[in-house]
């Protein structure tokens, strides 16, 4: 028995932070209810940086001049289905920062199946029972906020 590897998705994705070090989650319905960062597929031609300031305006309406693209922090992969079609999603994290007020989801032009987005202080995502994406955020959140971007994306599971 053969199995075939599904098609390759790449996704950018941002772990947004205000100045007060709290995290943008956004929540969606799907599969029981989970919360994750914004972010989404890379269109044809396009590189993880466009995506994921194309991404935040289209998601939440942040102007990418309010944007400070950071590093990439971390990557996944993950196997699961896209309009019921499986793909393998690459998935790559970029440190975001941008100011609360500059979020409007009213301007938003593909809020896909958000429900509500929510700041998050690190002691939020620590204590809930809620499912959050990736798994391994809070860690990976204290290292960089202790420590700075790691010097190799960290290889997220989950």
């Amino acid at each position: 028995m053969t199995t075939s590897t599904p098609p390759l998705r790449e996704a950018a994705r941002a772990i947004v932070l205000d100045a007060e070090d709290r995290v943008l989650l956004l929540r969606y319905d799907e599969n029981g209810g989970f919360w994750a960062t914004p972010g989404g597929s890379l269109e044809d031609g396009e590189d993880h940086a466009t995506a994921t300031l194309r991404e935040l305006r289209e998601e939440l309406g942040i102007d990418e001049k309010a944007v400070e693209l950071g590093a990439q922090l971390a990557e996944r992969s993950k196997d699961h289905l896209v309009g019921g079609r499986e793909v393998r999603q690459v998935e790559k994290y970029f440190l975001t920062r941008v100011s609360a007020a500059d979020v409007d989801p009213a301007r938003a032009s593909q809020p896909d199946n958000i429900r509500e987005h929510r700041w998050w202080t690190l002691a939020e995502l620590r204590a809930t029972a809620e499912t959050v994406y990736p798994h391994g955020l809070a860690d990976l959140l204290t290292d960089v906020l202790a420590h700075g971007a790691p010097v190799r994306p960290v290889v997220l599971t989950g």
